[in-house]
């Protein structure tokens, strides 16, 4: 079982095969695992493609199997994984991290209260927040 972390989430794989520092996930995950495709036009996310190189879907693609680490690397985005091979951590770029910072909108996200109920910032759109964080290190 491998699992794989992206902005798509957390997705567990089982036919995944994880060797030196190349992901091999079947097709048919690609989508799932990060919200990307593999289309003839090239790597494609929404209305967004990324065109390959010449050759370049030879490297990447085996037998239904895509190096997802490959592809990653391709889009220019960090790519880090376990001493095992059994969890892999598909980052985002520096430039998308800048440029989300510099929009100074927080990311939508959903924490329970001390009752056990539910609240997400996206409740509190168009209202003024006070998000208070503290971290122990």
């Amino acid at each position: 079982m491998t699992t794989i972390l992206s902005d798509a989430g957390a997705t567990e794989v089982t036919a995944a095969r994880a060797g030196g520092d190349a992901l091999w996930l079947p097709a048919a995950h690609l989508e799932e695992a990060t919200g990307w495709t593999l289309k003839p036009e090239g790597l494609c996310r929404g209305e967004v493609c990324v065109p390959l190189p010449p050759g370049a879907t030879q490297e990447l693609a085996r037998d239904d199997m895509l190096d997802v680490a490959a592809i990653w690397r391709r889009l220019g985005k960090p790519v880090l994984a376990s001493d095992d091979g059994d969890i892999w951590v598909l980052g985002e770029s520096a430039a998308t991290r800048t440029a989300a910072l510099e929009s100074l909108e927080a990311s939508d996200f959903a924490l329970p209260d001390l009752d056990g109920n539910l609240h997400r910032l996206s409740d509190h759109r168009g209202e003024k927040v006070l998000l208070a964080t503290w971290a122990s290190w």
